[in-house]
């Protein structure tokens, strides 16, 4: 595979439109825009302080203090904002529960909402075979501003194959609480899965849990499943264009990005490619998803950007104390995620079972690429093996 291969240095993964932070923090406008915030900023808050008596009342230890996103606010303004958010939490569900489950025969399916870690009411999706009788179970973790009802077909494929399906919509995504495309905190989306992990779990007893993440969702998965607990629930992890090895485009945002979330977490950069970049080689999977009013199609935020870097920096040092079974699938001409790091994950990862499979000219999403009923299948085999592996 050609390790030249050019890759987006940060991206809005599912909306195809590469984020180009640095250009559009280094420009002269941008720069001179960026000084002028900080140092309108500042102002504020010596003036505030001053006003205040202390920094006790700072309104950003307020912003940062973990509060649910449903929480009451003090402030007119504040009540606006939350109250828009929640209208807008309130329009996706509506829209989550319309989108359209039929033609799964031998399923059913149904949608269910549950707490987070924040408690966040969190929307989730599950389809189980007629029969009732599961050889095993495929979790859902979908990427960056997507949602759980894209895998239908795939979960009509696992069914089919006496396979039960869960999947969970993150914060921000799909049905489920706070401001659309807005991640606030990855580590959370990681807690908040292993919480779906014990609901599952205690609702089919005895029944292997296998973990599947694409994109960004990978990289949750797989941080998800280094802790002790959840690796303890799973009978391995699939990935499918894991968000490994992402990095700024300079040195600088590296070094701005965790202030700037603090300060202005919400902050959308206008920068984007308008064009975007093909995240599937067929047309209508491109139309169908660009055209779902659950697919946040926005600029990336601040903090979700510095999310995404701080996740896939902490996974790039710690690959070697990577020990769950996995199976990594990756297209290599994926231009939204790195193909070698998925490579990288395999040759260093610790995990005693371990699988890889690259197809060659394959974009990002790989299941809902023209041949993603081989993909699925591929998968399917994979996780029957692993059962087998098990009972030997």
């Amino acid at each position: 595979m050609d390790r030249s291969l050019p890759v987006g240095e940060l991206t809005s993964g599912a909306s195809g439109r590469i984020i180009p932070v640095c250009r559009s923090m280094l420009s002269r406008r941008s720069l001179f825009r960026l000084f002028l915030f900080f140092h309108s900023l500042a102002l504020w808050l010596l003036l505030f302080l001053r006003r205040s008596g202390g920094i006790a009342r700072s309104p950003f230890l307020v912003r940062n203090s973990g509060a649910s996103v449903s929480s009451p606010r003090k402030r007119g303004g504040g009540r606006w904002r939350v109250g828009a958010e929640e209208e807008d939490a309130r329009r996706r569900r509506a829209l989550a529960e319309m989108v359209d489950m039929d033609g799964c025969e031998g399923c059913r399916w149904e949608t269910s909402v549950f707490l987070g870690t924040r408690k966040n009411a969190l929307f989730c999706r599950s389809w189980v075979p007629v029969s009732g009788e599961m050889k095993g179970i495929l979790v859902i973790i979908h990427g960056l501003n997507e949602h759980s009802g894209r895998y239908a077909h795939f979960a009509r494929q696992l069914t089919s194959c006496n396979f039960g399906v869960y999947a969970m919509d993150w914060t921000g995504h799909g049905g489920s609480d706070g401001l659309h495309g807005y991640v606030p905190s990855l580590d959370n989306v990681a807690a908040d899965t292993g919480i779906f992990l014990e609901k599952i779990n205690s609702e089919n007893p005895n029944i292997p849990c296998f973990l599947f993440g694409h994109s960004t969702g990978g990289a949750v998965v797989l941080k998800a499943a280094m802790h002790p607990h959840i690796k303890s629930m799973l009978e391995g992890v699939v990935l499918t264009s894991p968000a490994l090895r992402v990095k700024p485009a300079h040195p600088i945002v590296g070094a701005v990005a965790p202030l700037f979330s603090m300060v202005a977490p919400k902050f959308q950069f206008k920068g984007a490619n308008k064009r975007g970049i093909p995240v599937s080689r067929d047309p209508a999977a491109m139309l169908a998803k660009y055209s779902d009013p659950l697919v946040y199609t926005g600029p990336i935020r601040v903090r979700t950007g510095h999310e995404i870097l701080r996740i896939s920096s902490y996974l790039m040092q710690n690959m070697e104390s990577v020990t769950v079974p996995f199976l990594v699938l990756h297209g290599t001409a994926d231009r939204v995620t790195d193909p070698l790091a998925s490579q990288d994950l395999y040759n260093v990862a610790s995990s005693s079972y371990k699988d890889i499979k690259l197809y060659d000219g394959f974009l990002h999403d790989l299941l809902f690429e023209p041949e993603r009923d081989e993909i699925g299948t591929d998968i399917i085999h994979w996780m029957e093996k692993k059962l087998q592996h098990q009972c030997l």
